[in-house]
């Protein structure tokens, strides 16, 4: 039986991830507040009266911005405010929904960041219909722990792993439960159910460099890429998902291939 096991959700693009215990999904939809927020530079060219898709490289991102890893954050979804920490302290506080609020968090992040925020980072918020995702398509990553254990034994094979890998280096929103390895790709263009909601797989995730950076640390310490392409041929972890029918999905929800 494939359950769910943890459920997540990234509120602004890049930065550390939420969990949950159950979403309501809304058809088209991805996991409600994900990546409803991004700091794009200041060159990102982004209306917000017609939202396009923008790729990752006109934001502050983990990929190129491996320091965001050593800050935690917290959203509130029902006052807007988000609070960033690291290691454990306070170090700012702002409502995103609110200029004063987006101004403090813009301000924190061009301190922080320094010359990689480019001229000072902008504050985003995506408007309806529209999400910061890497995909030009609204939905819902899935990973499978099964397939990152056999990613860990490429890796082992070249030096000693200190402890499993983290799936939040792939920024799953559904991380699964007792699904075989690699059993996830065999589920392009079919149509799977969890909890109240019926999702269609849409795509294998091809990943990036973001995936060498220690979510914990911030230290690029494995080369992902590199030993998913020598053990595997392929530089793919995980199923983008497209939901069809919502419906709640809460942790523990068997999920089934139809």
């Amino acid at each position: 039986m494939i359950k769910i096991a943890q459920i997540r959700r990234y509120p602004v693009k890049g930065l550390s991830a939420e969990s949950l215990e159950q979403v309501q999904l809304q058809p088209g939809q991805g996991v409600p507040h994900d990546r409803r927020f991004a700091l794009a530079h200041a060159s990102a060219k982004f209306d917000l009266l017609k939202p396009e898709w923008l790729p990752k490289t006109y934001f502050l991102m983990l990929k190129r911005d491996q320091r965001l890893a050593t800050l935690e954050t917290s959203f509130d979804e029902e006052s807007g405010v988000l609070s960033v920490y690291r290691n454990g302290e306070q170090m700012a506080r702002g409502d995103l929904t609110a200029p004063e609020g987006r101004a403090e968090i813009e301000d924190f992040f061009a301190d922080y960041m320094k010359r990689e925020a480019k001229g000072g980072p902008r504050l985003l918020e995506a408007p309806p219909d529209h999400m910061f995702s890497d995909h030009r398509n609204r939905v819902l990553s899935l990973i499978n722990p099964a397939s990152i254990a056999e990613l860990e034994k490429v890796i082992g094979a070249e030096k000693v792993v200190a402890a499993p890998i983290n799936p939040i280096r792939f920024r799953p929103n559904l991380i699964l439960d007792g699904a075989a390895a690699w059993a996830e790709f065999q589920w392009l263009d079919r149509e799977i159910s969890i909890g109240g909601a019926r999702l269609k797989v849409t795509k294998r995730i091809d990943r990036c460099a973001a995936t060498h950076v220690d979510p914990d640390t911030g230290n690029r310490d494995m080369n992902i890429l590199k030993a998913l392409k020598q053990g595997f041929g392929h530089v793919d972890m995980g199923v983008y998902a497209k939901v069809l029918r919502g419906g709640a999905v809460a942790v523990g929800d068997e999920l089934k291939v139809l």
